[in-house]
């Protein structure tokens, strides 16, 4: 599974049986497949990362930082893992320079999520 797969699931997939019926007509062609149903629904994203969060008992800002938002879900956050994530998403830019590749795969996951169905907090930016 791919790191950013890792991440769905473990956001989408705590919700999947709470409500399956939420994505409505959003469900569409992609709900023949027991991934694609989690994704058709609006899942809310901030509830879930914060009692990750709250679970691992460290302060984690995963609002702002891919690592931490990795660190929160138990996904490898290693510099080698946050690369394999930017290759899997398309990361044009130098990926030794790990600051500009965080802010980058930051935004690009809460794009992803929000285009899943993530009802994301409205201070994020995506």
């Amino acid at each position: 599974m791919s790191i950013f797969g890792k991440i769905m699931g473990a956001i989408f997939g705590t919700k999947a049986d709470a409500a399956p019926a939420a994505g409505g007509a959003a469900a569409g062609a992609g709900s023949a497949g027991g991934a694609a149903a989690p994704a058709a629904a609006t899942v809310d994203v901030a509830p879930i990362l914060d009692q990750a969060v709250k679970a691992k008992g460290e302060k984690l800002e995963w609002r702002t930082s891919i690592v931490d938002l990795m660190k929160a879900l138990d996904i490898d956050s290693s510099f080698a893992a946050r690369k394999e994530l930017a290759k899997e998403l398309g990361y044009t830019g130098d990926s030794n320079d790990s600051a500009s590749m965080n802010i980058w795969l930051h935004k690009q996951v809460m794009t992803k999520l929000a285009a899943n169905g993530g009802k994301l907090p409205p201070e994020i930016k995506h």
